[in-house]
């Protein structure tokens, strides 16, 4: 595992990323990695992540973030075992990864062993005041010691990715974060001085560039910049640094330079201009034609405020010809095997290539000397037609100076011309915005010393597979999107109003383009409040409205366009059929049905859609687009007719409701069917072989599921509407999704109004009502249940009549009216009995036996429930058997047969967790410690009760706080058992 906190909070096991969820369980996971391996306190990770206004849910919270990172984070780990890697530790928590695992730690390793090679630099291999008696191989020792330091404080600082904890609101501040980023500043310093005395200064001045930018007042970071520009002999840039500082300092803080400043520039007035030392990037090999050659210099300007990026930045720092490195002709040679550096930079529409491309290369071109070459490619444009490359290869050689007479009439004997100009030479050629991989590679250069950086909207997966490095780029992290409006609105207008500011990053789905167009208006009407511009950008065709200008190239509605008239039919079809999905993402079957696709034709057609970035597959199989293409998408979907549109819905809700009815059978098969509508023809299926996948696909879809009950009422699919409801309710329930649950069901009820179906309105208001007991809201559950009473014996339906009785017994008994609780359980099983009804009827047995324990009739009670457990043996009905083995663990530990109580309990806890029925699990488990307590076993009783808290904190239950009292009591008693 690798955990990176030196800038936005990531993980990753092997190769593969992990979503470590919200921003504020990565920031958890953050602060606790800053700590060492030092328990935290809760109040501590309170004040960390919210600072002075924690919500009144704080501790809950981080309970909760607790348990989901547990399983992150030790996927292996059996249930309810103590956690290793993030165990309790007394009021609070602790991260226990190894020392290699974490960047923080490498970090700080890195700085310490190159402090130990700064020493033995200083004073040589056999200690202080030794060093004079080896005389010049001395010198070459500390030259290498040099070496070594840099190399070590470059891979320290590469781990850097911008100051730590961006998740975390109170972060800032916080002493662990104050201390790392003076730790950095110190490194940057140290590594510009190391890498002076090393001969390679100007390998420092990107990251000097980028430290003095984002602190503008620096003057110890602004005196190093100079004295690496003077090493580098771009004594030019030494004197623009002092002016700049010099300048700011005075009309912002109305102070002069300070010493150090003064010291800089008091050496570059009293040297003469230096020769660059051999091997630093500023030196050219003396009397060659290539070095007489002309420089282009073709980079358009660089982008002001250009913020974030680090870790894109630091791989095309990759590129770099390294340092120190002469070839035959002087001039630095290539890494390893040779051959020369391609980076392709790809990304949807808006995302940014350009800026970063043109941003580094500005950054880098101290380190080609011989010039820069650059093309847009048009391969995405208003006009939509892409650049001949033979058109860039015939621009190129006009740049390089070479004589029309020389150039030769086929364009292969011009790119081979071009090829051969750049031979022996350091140039950069940035390519950008192309459409293909065979556009690309006639301009490629071959010469070691040359690199290549390319953006496209395309993956380019040829250059790729023939050694390019991809770096794709992702919407910016909310931190860095902040920072973007900063630099452009600036801090106090933000602060001012930051709560509209955080709308407008996530309205603009931080998209790049699309906050540039909104800092853009908010500068050229300052009258404007940024609640007023984020209302504008609320969703819609409204929002693309207000991200669009006159520029094309500025308007997010054009730009999409351009990749859009790229696609080919059949997946631009596609694309805008997605636009009719309104769930968080789309897996593969789904994505078929929609389009009326077979799945090897969706795969195919997903494939291209992610290639050309108009969607992202987040995981494997499921694949997802940020909001404001999907605003692009739906607007493509309005071009299609009605009936075409109400066809590609209608297979999407078959699809999702007859794979959800499919499910929902492997879940709990004895729960009474309803018919579902035929699906049409084109709908592919899912098969779905036992309770674990259908829980599978429940956890993947459930989301798009919720989504998709709404879409069916929107549509006028109120069949569907509410029998997705109804299929999604066994797992609501058993992953303890309560709300979810509620909600759904209100809007079935109202679908089943619409379809005037009394029956489907019984059951739709049945199921709330239960959903409603699970969050403890009886008034409303007992409400519902005497409405879908009355139309069940409208109906004459004594089946649903008897299910609501026994729903009826649940709530008296839970607000403790046990004898109508009685009155009903024996209701419904007269009801069952009379219509033959074996699952219900060992319900209502079960039930009753349990309320028998609740009046004192225990020995009534034992026979009762075994009656009720045959019954569901029989039946072969693990809801029922678990419900009957907690009854009859309560009847045990009542008469004093803890031992027994013991199994029973234990047996139930077994089939809830086999069932994935949290609160249940829960509930038998705090009966189980109560039975260990009474029995005088307080270490199981410890145990039990803190696995039931452990479920009940995850799912924000109000019975977590009686749990939580027991502990406290039992280790108030028992101090010394803890």
């Amino acid at each position: 595992m690798w955990l990176q906190v030196l800038g936005p909070v990531r993980a990753w096991r092997d190769a593969t990323e992990l979503d470590l969820g919200p921003a504020g369980q990565r920031a958890l996971l953050g602060v606790m990695a800053l700590a060492d391996g030092q328990p935290l306190a809760r109040s501590e990770l309170v004040d960390a992540l919210w600072g002075e206004r924690p919500p009144a849910s704080a501790t809950n919270v981080i309970q909760t973030y607790v348990k989901h990172l547990r399983r992150l984070l030790e996927p292996a780990r059996r249930p309810h075992a103590p956690s290793e890697v993030l165990p309790a530790v007394g009021t609070g928590y602790a991260l226990r990864l190894p020392e290699d695992a974490v960047d923080v730690s490498v970090f700080r390793r890195l700085l310490a062993e190159a402090a130990v090679g700064a020493a033995d630099a200083r004073y040589g291999a056999s200690g202080p005041g030794e060093g004079g008696r080896h005389g010049a191989d001395v010198t070459g020792g500390q030259r290498g010691d040099a070496e070594r330091t840099v190399a070590l404080l470059g891979l320290a600082l590469g781990l850097w990715h911008g100051p730590p904890l961006p998740e975390a609101a109170g972060a800032t501040g916080h002493p662990r974060v104050r201390a790392l980023i003076e730790e950095h500043r110190a490194a940057v310093l140290r590594y510009a001085s190391a890498a002076r005395g090393a001969g390679v200064a100007a390998q420092a001045l990107p990251i000097l560039t980028e430290v003095s930018t984002a602190h503008p007042f620096d003057e110890a970071v602004h005196a190093q910049l100079m004295r690496c520009y003077r090493a580098a002999g771009r004594r030019d840039r030494a004197f623009g640094v002092f002016d700049g500082i010099r300048r700011r300092l005075r009309d912002e803080l109305g102070v002069a330079p300070g010493p150090e400043l003064a010291a800089a520039r008091a050496d570059l007035l009293r040297e003469a201009p230096e020769r660059p030392a051999s091997g630093s990037e500023g030196s050219q090999a003396s009397g060659g034609a290539a070095a007489q050659a002309i420089r282009p210099a073709q980079q358009p300007a660089d982008v002001p405020g250009f913020v974030g990026r680090i870790a894109e930045l630091s791989t095309l720092d990759s590129l770099l010809p390294p340092p120190g490195r002469d070839g035959p002709d002087g001039r630095t040679g290539p890494v390893g095997q040779g051959g020369s550096r391609i980076v392709v930079v790809s990304g949807t529409a808006g995302i940014g290539k350009t800026a970063l491309a043109v941003h580094w290369a500005h950054r880098a071109r101290d380190r080609f000397p011989d010039g820069l070459l650059y093309a847009d490619l048009r391969g995405y444009g208003p006009d939509g037609e892409a650049v001949d490359p033979a058109v860039v290869v015939r621009g190129f050689l006009d740049a390089l100076q070479v004589p029309a007479h020389q150039v030769p009439a086929a364009s292969d004997a011009q790119a081979a011309l071009y090829r051969s100009r750049l031979a022996g030479r350091r140039v950069l050629v940035l390519l950008d915005n192309a459409r293909d991989a065979g556009q690309v590679r006639p301009l490629l250069p071959s010469s070691p010393g040359c690199a290549a950086v390319v953006t496209s909207r395309g993956a380019l997966v040829g250059l790729i597979a023939a050694g390019a490095q991809p770096v794709t780029l992702d919407l910016l992290p909310a931190a860095d999107a902040w920072h973007l409006l900063q630099r452009r609105l600036g801090s106090a207008r933000l602060a001012e109003q930051s709560q509209a500011a955080h709308e407008i990053i996530a309205r603009c789905a931080r998209l790049p383009l699309a906050l540039a167009i909104v800092a853009a208006r908010a500068v050229t009407h300052p009258q404007f409040s940024l609640a007023t511009l984020a209302a504008e950008l609320a969703g819609g065709p409204e929002r693309l409205d207000r991200l669009s200008g006159p520029d094309p190239a500025v308007d997010v509605r054009s730009v999409f366009s351009w990749s859009y008239r790229a696609l080919g039919r059949p997946v631009a079809r596609l694309f805008r059929l997605l636009g009719l999905h309104t769930g968080p993402d789309i897996g593969v079957p789904a994505a078929a049905s929609l389009g009326g696709l077979t799945l090897p034709e969706a795969r195919r057609l997903l494939a291209e859609l992610a290639g050309a970035h108009l969607l992202e597959e987040r995981v494997p199989g499921r694949f997802a687009a940020h909001d404001l293409l999907r605003d692009y998408a739906a607007e493509q979907a309005a071009t299609d007719s009605t009936t075409r549109r109400r066809a590609a819905v209608r297979r999407m809700l078959d699809y999702y409701l007859h794979t959800a009815h499919a499910a929902d059978r492997l879940l709990n098969p004895r729960r009474d069917p309803v018919q579902p509508p035929a699906a049409t023809r084109a709908v592919v299926s899912t098969p779905l072989s036992g309770y674990d996948e259908a829980m599978a696909w429940f956890t993947a879809e459930y989301l798009a599921l919720v989504s998709a009950a709404g879409q069916a009422a929107a549509y006028g699919f109120d069949a569907h509407a509410w029998q997705l409801a109804w299929a999604a309710a066994t797992f609501l329930d058993r992953r303890s999704l309560w709300h979810d649950w509620a909600a759904l069901q209100r809007d079935a009820i109202e679908a089943a109004r619409r379809l005037a179906d009394p029956a489907a309105e019984a059951v739709c208001r049945r199921s709330l009502a239960r959903a409603c007991i699970r969050l403890g809201q009886f008034d409303v559950a007992r409400d519902q249940l005497h409405i879908a009473l009355d139309l069940y014996r409208r109906a004459g339906d004594q089946t649903g009549t008897g299910h609501t009785e026994y729903s009826l017994t649940i709530v008296a008994e839970r607000e403790g009216r046990h004898r109508e609780a009685l009155e009903h359980a024996r209701r419904a099983l007269d009801l069952h009995e009379s219509t033959g009804h074996r699952v219900g009827q060992a319900d209502a047995l079960a039930a009753i036996g349990w309320l028998q324990v609740r009046l004192g009739d225990h020995q009534q009670a034992l026979v009762t429930c075994e009656q009720a457990l045959t019954l569901h043996r029989e039946l072969e009905h693990v809801v029922g058997q678990a419900e009957t083995w907690d009854s009859l663990g309560n009847i045990h530990h009542q008469l004093g047969r803890y031992e027994r109580a013991v199994a029973a309990y234990t047996e139930a806890v077994r089939l809830r967790r086999g069932l994935g029925d949290k609160y249940y699990q829960a509930a038998s488990l705090s009966r189980l410690g109560e039975t260990y307590r009474a029995a005088g076993d307080l270490a199981a009783a410890r145990a039990s009760w803190r696995q039931a808290l452990n479920i009940l904190d995850g799912t924000q239950h109000p019975e977590a706080a009686a749990v939580r009292a027991r502990l406290a009591d039992l280790d108030a008693a028992a101090p010394s058992r803890r």
